[in-house]
């Protein structure tokens, strides 16, 4: 790190973020500092810390939540036996018994609603202890790919509309927000242009999104951006966009496994597998019949946020599958000492070709969707370039004009004319994983 970078750094750590801290009422970076701490521990002591904060967890949920009072669960010896007595709960089953869930009244908390890649909506509540929480995980996540405050980044997300926090903390953190709404070859193309020849430059945002710029990159020959890493989220990084990534911006895609309910499982630093948040999340991998499968086997992912009070998660499934590494594979060498997941399977999150020829990725249609309540789940289904389709089922206080709100919407934020087939559906079949499929694109590869 450069003499120059290095004092901007510590005017950040030192003075900016605790000044943001007492602004806002947040600790972030109290919450860093502690997580920087738990990064250096053994696989003894993060395993410890795990059943410990499991432990403590179970015990206040039973005392103090109404629906885990009622669900009969006694204390046994063992956490890692008690929490076998929890049910696996999902989205519907949260929303069935949101009042139930909460350990703290609902004015006292944050209001979150989530579409995620499902597209099905689901509401959960956390303090804002939780959330500094969340946002000093992510921040350290960002540090093990070799980013430090005050590093340049590109970052794509649907946080278009800045407030003057969200700006004061992009201009500060030398972020460069752009839209993953509009990934036109133009708009992308103007952006890529100004960061020609500059170092020390990192990208993050959607994995679709980073597949996005790096194909546009590559078919306008623009061979002199240069990103240090690329850190990715809220969708699968397959294979092939990092071989492209790589090939064009001449660096790594590190990707980081996350869900909305705030749920920070794990991320990649030096080694192709995630390293599990272990003593903020304990993560199970059961197959259909909710039995624990075996270190190496495919199953789905039940997870359970340790540090939770205001709506503890316990035995959580979000819809994904993945495989545990087998303690034997651990490599010898490792930067971190906390367990690994070897591979998220999730679901492949296609992206719907507008009339234009414009990309638009599943979070295109999560960020307009995810707000509105009176629909419950809805499906892309794209079978020629012309038009797409979206199945959507209903919830109550629909109205038509929803839809014409939700397309207007749509064709602001894609700047074009989009031609869009409404079709109201009762039922939006699942995938393998449990998760109802988003996007269904019937178009031949490209």
């Amino acid at each position: 790190m450069h003499l120059k970078h290095m004092i901007y750094n510590n005017i950040l750590e030192r003075f900016v973020i605790p000044i943001g801290d007492l602004v806002n009422r947040t600790d972030i970076y109290k919450q860093l500092r502690y997580w920087r701490r738990v990064s250096k521990m053994s696989a003894d002591e993060l395993d410890e810390l795990e059943s410990n904060n499991l432990r403590e967890l179970l015990s206040y949920a039973t005392r103090n939540i109404p629906f885990y009072k009622s669900n009969g669960n006694d204390e046994v010896d063992s956490p890692y036996d008690w929490i076998k007595q929890f049910p696996v709960i999902n989205k519907k089953i949260i929303k069935d018994n949101l009042d139930d869930l909460l350990g703290q009244d609902k004015s006292s908390l944050i209001k979150k609603s989530t579409s995620g890649s499902s597209g099905e909506q689901g509401v959960f509540y956390m303090s804002e202890k939780e959330q500094s929480l969340n946002r000093a995980i992510q921040i350290l996540w960002w540090e093990w790919s070799g980013w430090k405050m005050g590093s340049s980044i590109l970052q794509t997300g649907m946080t278009v509309k800045r407030g003057w926090l969200k700006k004061s903390k992009d201009l500060f953190f030398k972020t460069r927000y752009v839209s993953a709404f509009d990934l036109s070859e133009s708009e992308t193309l103007t952006i890529l242009k100004k960061l020609r020849k500059k170092n020390n430059l990192y990208m993050g945002g959607y994995a679709s999104s980073l597949y996005v710029y790096a194909q546009i990159a590559k078919e306008n020959n623009l061979k002199d951006v240069n990103f240090s890493c690329a850190i990715s989220w809220g969708d699968k990084v397959f294979p092939h966009y990092r071989k492209l990534f790589r090939e064009v911006f001449g660096s790594e895609i590190i990707d980081t496994y996350a869900c909305s309910e705030g749920l920070m499982m794990g991320a990649q630093a030096d080694l192709p597998y995630y390293y599990i948040m272990n003593p903020h999340v304990f993560v199970e991998i059961l197959d259909d019949q909710n039995n624990e499968v075996e270190d190496g086997v495919l199953g789905n992912v039940v997870v359970t946020r340790l540090d939770s009070r205001a709506m503890p998660l316990i035995r959580y499934k979000p819809g994904d599958l993945a495989i545990k590494l087998k303690k034997e594979h651990y490599p010898k060498s490792r930067k971190l000492n906390f367990p690994l997941l070897k591979q998220i399977i999730g679901r492949d999150t296609d992206i719907v070709i507008s009339p234009k020829g414009n990309l638009l990725i599943v979070h295109f249609f999560t960020a307009i969707f995810e707000f509105e309540e009176s629909i419950k789940q809805f499906r892309v289904v794209q079978n020629c370039t012309e038009n797409f389709k979206i199945e959507y089922i209903i919830n109550a206080n629909f109205k038509l004009a929803t839809l014409r709100k939700l397309e207007n919407e749509m064709c602001v934020n894609a700047k074009e004319n989009l031609s869009i087939i409404w079709d109201e559906v009762l039922d939006i079949p699942p995938t393998k994983s449990g998760k109802p499929q988003i996007i269904e694109s019937n178009l031949k590869a490209k």
